[in-house]
């Protein structure tokens, strides 16, 4: 098993967070997302965005508007809609889960022992068995 694989795995991971990041700050055109994901080591190719951008625009999470260009053909610039922005919401909240939970696993002292569980731990028994019940 190489390291690298998980590494790329666990950038995939959160590619879809990341450039929803990205979108929500203003409008954004495709290829300034792609400069910005490969300086955060993010390492996208644009046969990763681009598939990824449809698959959002598609799940109504960002829509897209054209803009003419100085420098070449009309360009595509994505914007996030509303549906989208809770969506992100919804992301920054499971992220900040994620951070917590991490830092509890990496706080824990090497060799530490899970805790024992406590009352509230434990599960309740099974009922008695009744006379009559047929199901046994």
């Amino acid at each position: 098993m190489k390291v690298e694989n998980t590494q790329v795995q666990m950038r995939k991971g959160i590619l879809e967070f990341c450039i929803l990041e990205i979108i929500a700050r203003g409008e954004v055109y495709a290829s300034d997302m792609l400069e910005e994901l490969t300086q955060a080591r993010m390492i996208v190719v644009e046969g990763t965005l681009y598939p990824l951008l449809t698959r959002l625009k598609n799940a109504a999470l960002l829509d897209y508007t054209w803009k003419e260009s100085s420098s070449g053909p009309p360009r595509k610039y994505y914007t996030l809609t509303p549906v989208g922005q809770e969506f992100l919401h919804e992301l920054r909240l499971t992220w900040e889960e994620i951070e917590d939970s991490i830092q509890i696993i990496r706080s824990k002292p090497h060799g530490a022992a899970p805790p024992a569980p406590g009352p509230d731990d434990l599960v309740p028994p099974a009922p008695p068995f009744a006379a009559g019940d047929a199901s046994i």
